[in-house]
C-alpha cells in the first residue's frame, strides 16, 4: 500500500505528534508498505538535504508557536507528487495547512482520507491573546469543519473520541492508542546520565520530560517540591526539555529557594530519552491535557514507574501500582511521590513489563492502523459510483 501522511509537524521538530508519525511510518514500512511524508520546510533542515520519501513545502512560523510551521504554498505540487506516487490513502495529522492540502489532494485524486485528531485545542486557547479571542465554541466549529468530508477519524484515546462526539461528529471514529518504538527506548549506546548531571547513584531522582510549556503544569510539581525536600533532603528534580516557559520556571525555583534541588537538563534528542528515563527513580507528569501519553509508555518501557494525572488512558495504562499511580489533585500527587520514594519501588519487573508493553508496540500500532486503512478503503469503494465520483460529502 502507498500511504501519504500530511503533517505540519515532523522531525527535526520535537513533539508527540512528530514522534507518533515516525513510529507509524517505521512500523508500516517494516510490514512492507511505502509511506510518504508531506510536511513543511524547517530552518534546521538544509534546502538541499536528501530525506527519502519526505516532501517539504514552503512554510512560515505559526503565530504563538514559533517552533511550529504553517505551509504557505504547495497544494498543486503536492497533488502532482501524490499522483505520481500512486497514493492509495491519505492520512492527515493536522487540522491546519498540510491537513487542508491533504484533504484537497485526496479529493482531487479520488482516494480516501483518514485523519488523526491529536490535540485537545480547548486546552491551548490561552496561547492566542491569552484566551480572549478564541473560545471553546470556536474549537467545535473549526474541528467540525475540518473533519467534514473525511472518510474516517482516529483518536488516541476514548477521552478524545468523546470530545469529538460531543461536537456532533458523525464520521466513523476509531480509537487507536499511539504505539512506542520500544527498541529505540532501550537501544545502545547507553549513557550514564546521572554521572553527566553529577548525581550519585544513591540519591532519589524524580524526572519530568516534555515540552516546557504552561499546559504541562510543571509549576504544580515545583509547588509540592518543598514538602518532598523536607522528607528527602538529598532529592533532585530533573526537568528535561525546552520550551517557552523555561524562564518562568527558573524564576519559580528561585522564589522557592529550590536551586539546590532542581536541574534544568535542556532539550533531549528523542533517541536519547531512554537514558533519562532509566536515570530516574520516578517519572512525574502533572499535565491534564495529554491525549497520547507517549512519555508515560516510554518511561514504562525504560522500567521506571510514573505518577501522572488521571485520564481514561492513564487508568488503563497504569493498572498495576508497580507501573505507576494517577492523581487528580496536587495533594494526591505529593502523597504518591512520597510513597514511591519511601518504599524505594525500584524498576518494574521485566516479565510483567514485557507482557504489558506488547499492547503498545510500534508493530501493533502499525497493524491496527493498517486494518483501519483497509476498512476505510473498502467503505470508500462502496461510496464511489461506477465512474469514480466521490459521494462521501454527507459526513
Amino acid at each position: 500500500m502507498n500511504i501519504g501522511i500530511f503533517t505540519d509537524t515532523y522531525f527535526p521538530q520535537v513533539s508527540g505528534v512528530a514522534t507518533s508519525i515516525q513510529t507509524l511510518k517505521n512500523g508500516l514500512e517494516r510490514q512492507g508498505h511505502s509511506v510518504f511524508i508531506f510536511t513543511t520546510t524547517d530552518p534546521h533542515v538544509a534546502k538541499d538535504a536528501i530525506e527519502p520519501n519526505v516532501f517539504r513545502f514552503s512554510s512560515v512560523p505559526f503565530v504563538s508557536f514559533a517552533d511550529r510551521r504553517i505551509a504557505i504554498r504547495g497544494i498543486f505540487h503536492a497533488t502532482q507528487v501524490a499522483k505520481k506516487l500512486d497514493i492509495d490513502i491519505i492520512h492527515t495529522q493536522t487540522e491546519f495547512s498540510m491537513g487542508w492540502i491533504g484533504k484537497y489532494v485526496a479529493h482531487a485524486l479520488k482516494v480516501p482520507c483518514v485523519h488523526t485528531y491529536h490535540t485537545m485545542y480547548e486546552d491551548y486557547l490561552h496561547y492566542v491573546l491569552n484566551g480572549k479571542l478564541l473560545k471553546p465554541v470556536h474549537v467545535k466549529q473549526f474541528s467540525s469543519a475540518f473533519i467534514h468530508g473525511m472518510d474516517g477519524v482516529v483518536t488516541p484515546s476514548v477521552k478524545t473520541e468523546n470530545v469529538l462526539l460531543s461536537y456532533g461528529i458523525k464520521t466513523p471514529i476509531e480509537v487507536i492508542p499511539t504505539g512506542v518504538d520500544l527498541a529505540r527506548i532501550n537501544e545502545n549506546p547507553r549513557r550514564d546520565v546521572r554521572a553527566e548531571l553529577n548525581l550519585s547513584p544513591d540519591i532519589p531522582v524524580i524526572l519530568t520530560l516534555s515540552r516546557i510549556a504552561a499546559e504541562k503544569k510543571i509549576d504544580h510539581i515545583l509547588d509540592v517540591l518543598p514538602k518532598i525536600v523536607e522528607e528527602f533532603p538529598n532529592v533532585k528534580f530533573v526537568i528535561a526539555g525546552d520550551g517557552p516557559d523555561v524562564d518562568m520556571l527558573e524564576d519559580q525555583v528561585n522564589r522557592l529557594t529550590l536551586e539546590d534541588y532542581v536541574i534544568f537538563a535542556g532539550a533531549v534528542e528523542h533517541t536519547d530519552v531512554g537514558n533519562y528515563y532509566r536515570m530516574a527513580d520516578l517519572f512525574i507528569s502533572a499535565s491534564d491535557t495529554e491525549t497520547q501519553g507517549l512519555t508515560y509508555v516510554e518511561a514504562m518501557a525504560a522500567g521506571t514507574p510514573s505518577v501522572v494525572f488521571s485520564t481514561d488512558y492513564t487508568e488503563m495504562l497504569l493498572d498495576d501500582p508497580e507501573f505507576g499511580q494517577t492523581f487528580t489533585t496536587k495533594e494526591q500527587m505529593l502523597d504518591e511521590i512520597l510513597s514511591y520514594l519511601r518504599n524505594h519501588a525500584g524498576k518494574i519487573n521485566q516479565a510483567k513489563l514485557d507482557k504489558k508493553l506488547n499492547d503498545f508496540s510500534s508493530d501493533k500500532f502499525a497493524s491496527t492502523m493498517l486494518a483501519n486503512y483497509e476498512k476505510v478503503i473498502a467503505n470508500f469503494d462502496e461510496l464511489t459510483t461506477k465512474d469514480g465520483e466521490y459521494l462521501n460529502d454527507q459526513n
